[in-house]
């Protein structure tokens, strides 16, 4: 088997109990169809714990943490500052070639190219130019920062997220560059990528997917139904903070009318501090837990009010992975290739949102069929063996490089 070092980037924030899915899914992607070598720039806490590790070890042959690893600080301030001074970069970048050479490893694949490996990449080829990259991204990060400008009133925040913008832009005609490989999780996304590359080729699919397996069994939560449900990272000036209070204040007045006893079911990191103000009998903010498997699995409907975002939507795919109906905004359900009123109910407009919300809550078949179709949709489309599949034409592109 071929064989590939996989490598995650430094400061990645993913759940508290088990690995991000991404990372998750595609770990069992390559483990499947290569011989897997993981060397992680993430902290044991920051990856995931015991959990993940134990998954990462299963799916490769060899798990290491790199040097910066046990050399950063676990104060998040004093972190940043050496990340900023002291050269962690290059003894990663030093460390990973040298393990790729002692190996004859020829694949690296860089999780996050676009978010947070650039400099890594950059690096990695500086050291060793004919090694192979994989740039893996989960989304066309520039969009993601520039959509914001639009909701964003102060000019001076305004013009800084431009700027920002427009310096990732520019890493990212760099990257495509420099990458042998530039992965992308949607359609949309590979137009992106493919119009600032010189060679389309480079251009691979790489989907996020989910692992359809874990999704089956139904655990008991106690949150009072019917409820509505909404998960993502939250914190201030954020897609899913900007969401939810967009659905709180335009569509939610509009549903409590017609379904009195309705509860909206607020979850995930940051929810809690970015949401204290909010005060609504009908809305349970219940913050970060270890699992919210449980409050998916026994929601009525999903909702994904996002208005600005790149990428695929995981929200989207575990409610199919557990069969519920979905409610989004068109840039909520952005990246997946579903068919309004068949998958998922779509509209921008909160009346109309509001009425899709309602028809799932008070016809309970209709919501089960919905459900039901974007099921198979995930199973067919989005599960793991479809992205072990996408990852052999990665590899099987690269081979015949050489």
């Amino acid at each position: 088997m071929t064989k590939v070092l996989y490598t995650t980037p430094v400061l990645q924030h993913p759940p508290i109990c088990g690995p991000h899915i991404s990372v998750e899914n595609a770990i069992k992607a390559l483990g499947s169809i290569s011989e897997l070598h993981i060397i992680s720039r993430v902290s044991k806490k920051n990856f995931g714990g015991s959990i993940a590790q134990k998954l990462y070890e299963k799916y490769s042959k060899v798990f290491l943490l790199a040097p910066s690893v046990d050399n950063l600080s676990k104060n998040k301030y004093i972190n940043k500052i050496q990340l900023k001074w002291i050269d962690f970069l290059n003894k990663d970048a030093k460390f990973i070639i040298n393990y790729c050479e002692e190996h004859s490893i020829k694949i690296i694949w860089c999780d996050r190219g676009l978010e947070l490996s650039f400099r890594l990449i950059c690096t990695l080829k500086k050291l060793r130019p004919d090694i192979m990259i994989v740039n893996d991204t989960c989304a066309v990060y520039s969009e993601f920062i520039l959509r914001g400008a639009k909701y964003e009133n102060d000019i001076t925040k305004k013009t800084k997220i431009i700027d920002r913008g427009r310096k990732k832009q520019g890493e990212e005609k760099k990257l495509v560059q420099v990458a042998d490989v530039t992965t992308v999780v949607s359609e949309f996304d590979a137009k992106y990528f493919r119009s600032i590359s010189d060679d389309n080729a480079k251009i691979k699919q790489f989907s996020n997917v989910i692992d359809i397996d874990l999704y089956k069994e139904k655990i008991p939560c106690e949150i009072k139904k019917p409820y509505i449900y909404f998960a993502g990272w939250f914190g201030k000036d954020s897609p899913t903070d900007h969401g939810i209070r967009w659905f709180i204040d335009n569509v939610f007045e509009y549903i409590k009318q017609e379904v009195p006893g309705v509860t909206l079911c607020i979850a995930g990191r940051g929810s809690l501090e970015t949401l204290s103000d909010i005060k609504d009998d009908n809305i349970e903010v219940i913050g970060e837990r270890p699992s919210l498997y449980s409050y998916l699995s026994n929601s009525d409907v999903v909702i994904t009010p996002l208005w600005f975002e790149s990428g695929t939507r995981f929200k989207i795919l575990e409610a199919g992975a557990a069969s519920k109906p979905v409610v989004s905004t068109i840039l909520g359900a952005e990246g997946i290739k579903i068919t309004n009123e068949k998958d998922i109910l779509i509209s921008d407009e909160p009346k109309e949102f509001a009425k899709y919300v309602i028809k799932v809550l008070i016809d309970l078949e209709y919501g089960k069929q919905l459900g039901g179709n974007l099921n198979k949709l995930i199973k067919n489309k989005y599960c793991v063996d479809y992205l072990s599949k996408e990852a052999s034409e990665v590899i099987n592109y690269l081979k015949g490089k050489k």
